[in-house]
């Protein structure tokens, strides 16, 4: 219960932690990390609970009627998933605070980066779909305001709102597709529905489920074609990319295609999904990335290529394909967030993060460049860091599982290209002749290198003892598998063909990087990948939108008010009518007592209405209303209820008189001006209309009367509201803010009323010329 308090009061503690610590109160700003810290000692105090096998829930109702509860679980993906958000979230927090220090909006900054922490720490210990949801939806918009931090900058405001508009529109497919998982499980809790396991994937819903809640989760983890987003949300300030990046946003889209994996794993289709949005999304982020200068785009298509790494190991069907997965996860997002804040430190430092004007850093900044190459020889796959374990790890699931060399292949030339990714960003940046930046670089403060020295430290540690995360690599890995699947990490195997395999990438990694300016050079030079991939196509789409919706606007908004009622009255009566005939609603009531009654209303009704249908304008119309209204009366009258039937006649007699005083004051045409193919069809929507009033109130009469609300108000109206008038009683007591709203409504029409009739008002000539001022 603590630690759920804790978590969910990061919405709350956060914007207030930061009002307080605002700058320019330099020395206070690390206290922001608390916050994070706090969670992830909390959250490590779980860890020897959930490696015993324990799941600690908690659970409240939230909305009962829909079965959907507010409930959190930590299991071994989650609790690896909350470690990495909180404890990366520790360093973030505190880098930030120095990079943004005499930044005028770093309080807002901080605010929206709590915010997105604990939306982050929502979604992955959801325990029910619909909250997964609603902290998924709240995680991109908080990145949407993280992304478009500069508002004043058109590429913030346009990679915002790209990134908004493909992770929401995601996001509607994730919801389409859980409210029909929810459907055919019995259930919106996710603990219950892994528990159905394999009976799901043979449900006939399971195609629908697996395509929708794929599109969901490939948009948020920028799988081909949905990447571009991704790339393009480096204009946000650097510590929200190496949130975003490393641990965050991004990856919860893995999440939860991990999270459902127990339960259509073994379904062709997901399998057949998954391995091709895996090595699309590989083989593009790879070539991409060899496009790029800036040292964060390039890491970007690099977090591309590791995504779809991801998502092809949750597609193989080895058991080790698990335990490799929840051990990638670890590994990126270590030397991730350590890379992006060397490479927001080499822009603090230096001015710029060109990788073809920098070179020979490490003479003046040599912490940095040391903390550069820790990362970068684990994002190489090097021993004896983590990144060399993850790598035979993944080598091995790609062996024992994959049908064909195909995936091999791509998985080589991928990593190949990490390889020399790894050595841009640290050979290249901090080795070499020194070149001029447009600043004089240096090692920046204790609160800016601590955090990637401490993960670059890490992933060292991990390659030396990879036994230290063996524990909750395992937990998670049987979370994503399904079944215990235990695997004792290891640095060394022996001479195996994953060694080989090393080997051969990281001979094509240096390749690569030897050739990286010719091959560069090489696809920059072909325009058609601008004009004509994801990005160019977003915005094709986005002034196709726009062409659509002025031409829509142009046919729905006519400025006839005779088409907009027309409108509203049919598609009303089509969904009415159609849902009362497809659910057998349709049905007549037994008429009793004396005819000769009941003959007589209707006839009256008729005649009124005949005459409202030929009255040539306003006035005999609105008199034939009042006809209508008086006949209504009479039915209330002769049906025992009196006082109702005298409120319809005053309101009637008063309607008329001051309906036939605004329109005489009105313009009106004399006539009516429609034509008689207008007249016929506004009658057949008239009619239709009231033929489907009729169904549903022949249906409603046809059905058995519940008495229990008119015995609760003849039970209450003496002794609570003190009156005998039960229609009084209602309208005064029982109904009295309903009636007042009805009041406001009246009065604030009657006020419109007056001032529309005092705006025709002709205004007297004036009796005294009026000077001119001087010019």
């Amino acid at each position: 219960m603590l630690l759920t308090l804790i978590t969910f009061s990061s919405f709350a503690i956060g914007p207030w932690l930061v009002w307080l610590l605002r700058a320019p109160r330099r020395h206070l700003t690390p206290w922001v990390a608390l916050l994070p810290a706090v969670l992830f000692a909390g959250l490590a105090s779980q860890v020897p609970a959930v490696l015993g096998g324990q799941h600690p829930t908690e659970a409240w109702h939230w909305i009962p009627s829909l079965g959907v509860t507010l409930a959190l679980r930590l299991d071994g993906l989650s609790l690896l998933m909350a470690l990495l958000i909180t404890g990366i979230g520790s360093f973030i927090f505190l880098y930030a605070a120095r990079y943004l220090a005499d930044h005028p909006d770093q309080p807002r900054f901080f605010a929206r980066l709590s915010v997105f922490m604990g939306a982050m720490l929502g979604a992955v210990l959801a325990d029910d779909l619909i909250t997964l949801l609603v902290f998924w939806e709240l995680t991109s918009l908080a990145s949407f305001m993280l992304i478009g931090f500069k508002p004043e900058d058109p590429a913030s405001r346009r990679a915002a709102q790209q990134g908004l508009l493909i992770t929401v529109g995601g996001g509607l497919s994730l919801l389409a597709g859980a409210i029909v998982l929810g459907s055919a499980a019995g259930t919106f809790r996710v603990s219950e529905i892994l528990a159905q396991g394999p009976a799901l994937a043979a449900h006939a819903s399971a195609p629908w489920v697996i395509a929708l809640v794929a599109l969901g989760a490939f948009a948020k983890s920028a799988q081909v074609p949905l990447h571009a987003w991704l790339p393009n949300a480096m204009v946000a300030p650097t510590p929200v990319s190496a949130f975003l990046h490393s641990s965050t946003m991004v990856k919860l889209g893995v999440y939860l295609l991990a999270r459902l994996n127990p339960v259509y794993g073994d379904h062709a289709l997901w399998t057949s999904l998954l391995v091709t949005a895996g090595l699309a999304t590989m083989l593009t982020g790879a070539v991409l990335s060899l496009r790029q200068t800036d040292l964060k785009r390039v890491l970007a298509y690099s977090t591309v290529v590791s995504l779809g790494t991801l998502v092809l190991l949750l597609a193989l069907p080895h058991p080790l394909a698990a335990t490799a997965m929840a051990t990638f996860l670890i590994v990126h997002a270590l030397y991730k967030a350590c890379l992006f804040m060397v490479a927001g430190i080499v822009d603090h430092e230096a001015g710029t993060r060109d990788t073809t004007r920098l070179g020979g850093l490490a003479r003046r900044m040599p912490l940095t460049a040391a903390v550069a190459l820790l990362a970068g020889l684990s994002m190489a796959g090097l021993p004896p860091f983590v990144g060399f374990v993850a790598k035979e790890l993944v080598y091995e699931a790609h062996l024992e599982a994959a049908a064909s060399w195909l995936p091999v292949a791509i998985a080589i030339l991928a990593n190949g290209v990490m390889v020399a990714v790894a050595g841009v960003v640290t050979v290249r940046t901090f080795w070499g002749p020194l070149r001029p930046t447009p600043q004089t670089p240096h090692d920046p403060p204790a609160a800016m290198w601590l955090g990637p020295v401490l993960l670059a430290v890490a992933g060292l540690m991990l390659g030396v003892a990879p036994g230290l995360a063996g524990g909750l690599v395992n937990a998670a890995a049987e979370a994503v598998a399904g079944h215990a699947a235990p695997t004792s990490l290891a640095l060394w195997h022996g001479l195996t063909p994953m060694l080989a395999l090393s080997v051969l990438t990281l001979a094509l990694g240096a390749g690569i990087y030897q050739g990286w300016d010719r091959l560069h050079r090489v696809l920059k030079a072909r325009p058609a990948i601008d004009r004509h991939g994801p990005d160019a196509a977003y915005d094709h789409l986005m002034r196709g939108l726009q062409r659509l919706a002025t031409w829509q606007t142009g046919v729905i908004q006519s400025g006839s008010l005779r088409r907009y009622i027309g409108a509203t009255l049919v598609v009303i009566g089509l969904a009415v009518g159609t849902t009362l005939w497809a659910r057998g609603g349709l049905a007549w009531p037994t008429l009793d007592g004396a005819l000769s009654l009941h003959a007589l209303l209707p006839a009256l009704l008729l005649l009124a209405t005949a005459a409202l249908l030929r009255a040539p304008n306003f006035m005999p119309g609105i008199v034939a209303a009042g006809m209508a209204g008086f006949g209504l009366a009479l039915v209330f009258l002769f049906h025992g209820a009196p006082d109702l039937a005298f409120t319809q006649f005053s309101v009637e007699a008063v309607a008329i008189v001051v309906l036939l005083a605004i329109v005489g004051r009105m313009p009106f045409a004399t006539t009516d001006a429609r034509s008689p193919g207008q007249r016929r069809t506004d009658a057949l929507i008239a009619a239709g209309f009231g033929a489907v009033a009729t169904g549903v109130l022949l249906s409603v009469l046809a059905s058995p009367f519940d008495q229990r609300l008119s015995d609760f108000f003849r039970a209450a109206s003496v002794p609570e509201a003190h009156g005998r008038n039960l229609v009084n009683v209602i309208i005064v007591d029982f109904r009295a803010l309903d009636t007042l709203g009805e009041i406001t409504v009246l009065a604030l029409a009657a006020l419109a009323a007056a001032a529309v009739l005092a705006g025709t008002r002709p205004r007297p000539a004036s009796s005294s010329p009026v000077e001119e001022p001087p010019r």
